[in-house]
Order: C-alpha cells, then sequence, then structure tokens
C-alpha cells in the first residue's frame, strides 16, 4: 500500500475503508474483509457509532497493529479541551487499541474557541495518545486560521469528487503541506454516470469507480471510499497499482 508522508513525517495509506453507516456485525466483517484484501486505513468517527465493531474486527485480524492507521473524529459539540482529550481515550478503549494515527475535528464549532481542541491535541501528542492530528470539512479560511497560530494540522478531511473539486482549498493545502483525505469521493454513486468518467474507464479497461479513485489519488490526497461487499472493496482496491495520464487527470478537473 503506497502512503503519504504527514508533515510530522508520519505515513497515511492513500486508500483506505470509509466506515460511515457500517453497524454491527456488517461493519465488523466488512474491515476484516478489507483488511484481508490488504487495506491498511480506516477512517471511522464518533459519530459513526461503530468504534467497537471496528474494534472486533482488529482483534481478530492477523495483520499488526502497527501496520493499520485508524483514524477518528471528535464531534463539534465535544471541542472543549477536557472533553477532547477525555473522547481520544475513550476511543481507544472502544476501539481496543493503545493509540490512534490520525485524531481530527469533525466539524468546526464557532461556539467554541478553536485553540480548545487544538491544544488537547497537542498534549495528546505528548502523551502517546495520537500520533497526528487534523480537522474536517475546514474551508480555507478556517484551516488558515490554525495554520496562523502554528497548530500542526496534517490532514483535512473533505468532500471531493469530480462534480465536488473544490481547487481553491487544494491549492492552499498544498501549499500548507496539508493533506486532503477525500470523502464521498465517487459522489454518491452520481458520478459514475459522468460521460467522461465512462470514456476513460474504457480506455483504461477499469470500471468507473477505480477512475475516480485514480485521479484522486494521482493529485496527491488520500480517498476513502465506503464500501460493504468483496467485489467493491476489490473493486476500489484495484484503483491501485495503475496511473491515468495527465491529460486525463486534467479533462476530469476541467468538469
Amino acid at each position: 500500500m503506497e502512503s503519504i508522508k504527514l508533515n510530522n513525517s508520519v505515513s497515511i495509506p492513500i486508500l483506505g475503508l470509509g466506515t460511515w453507516n457500517l453497524r454491527g456485525d456488517e461493519c465488523t466483517r466488512a474491515v476484516n474483509e478489507a483488511l484481508a484484501i490488504g487495506y491498511r486505513h480506516i477512517d471511522t468517527a464518533e459519530f459513526y457509532r461503530n468504534h467497537k465493531e471496528i474494534g472486533k474486527a482488529l482483534k481478530k485480524t492477523n495483520v499488526k497493529r502497527e501496520d493499520i492507521f485508524i483514524t477518528t473524529k471528535v464531534p463539534p459539540y465535544k471541542l472543549r479541551k477536557k472533553t477532547v482529550i477525555a473522547s481520544a481515550k475513550k476511543y481507544c478503549k472502544e476501539l481496543g487499541i493503545d493509540y490512534l494515527d490520525l485524531l481530527l475535528i469533525h466539524w468546526p464549532n464557532p461556539m467554541i474557541r478553536f485553540e480548545d481542541p487544538l491544544e488537547a491535541f497537542e498534549e495528546l501528542l505528548k502523551e502517546g495518545v495520537i500520533r497526528s492530528y487534523g480537522v474536517s470539512n475546514y474551508g480555507v479560511k478556517t484551516l488558515k486560521r490554525e495554520l496562523d497560530k502554528n497548530f500542526k494540522v496534517s490532514v483535512n478531511q473533505v468532500e471531493f469528487h469530480p462534480t465536488k473539486n473544490p481547487k481553491e482549498l487544494k491549492e492552499f493545502c498544498d501549499k500548507n503541506n496539508v493533506v486532503i483525505t477525500a470523502y464521498t469521493p465517487l459522489g454518491k454513486g452520481n458520478d459514475l454516470n459522468l460521460d467522461i468518467i465512462k470514456r476513460l474507464a474504457k480506455k483504461y479497461e477499469k470500471s468507473e469507480a477505480q477512475v475516480i479513485l485514480n485521479w484522486e489519488i494521482g493529485k496527491g490526497m488520500v480517498t476513502i471510499p465506503k464500501a460493504a461487499q468483496r467485489k467493491h472493496l476489490l473493486e476500489n482496491f484495484n484503483a491501485l497499482g495503475w496511473k491515468l495520464d495527465k491529460k486525463d487527470i486534467e479533462s476530469i478537473d476541467s468538469i
């Protein structure tokens, strides 16, 4: 699995499994299946209510803990400093692990002093509870505020796909060495029907999903498609190992 080095030298796998709306035994099975296929990045959040089910999968797998990258997120109503610290430790317990590889602010909350969660993250880093931290659903203005205070924001997880391509945000993140993780990377399936995506799928003899995921990876981003069935997990995994031509990347950019 290829990876991208974050601004604190921690490496994040470029393809992960999104687990939004995966619950119960289906979630545990999907995570185990993904790890068996070769996925090494699992993305979750407190909002998803599946930490314990993912923990069961982590307990079952033969893959070493240090080879698995776990991302989770603190909800916007829990961004007070003490609450963030307590939440991170609770997440570890629920997942059955000693540390989180990446902890994100799920959504910004203008009602809470913005330094609170970031100061908590710094303490958690020192304690070894997390290895890196970042944000989710942040625009340029909000992210710039954090970076101007010299907080080590390493990731911004945002909705990103061919018909939602925030180019200004991508340029800002690239300039400031913040990696974008693309969620809803297939546009809830709608982008699979775009004519240009269908044409490129035929050209490369790949599926439409593989073309889109490869486009995102080729732009230096992490992508976390959700899947539960083995055939879809395999299909998404096979977005790796090949590259779109530069002109084809640009043609998708122009959508």
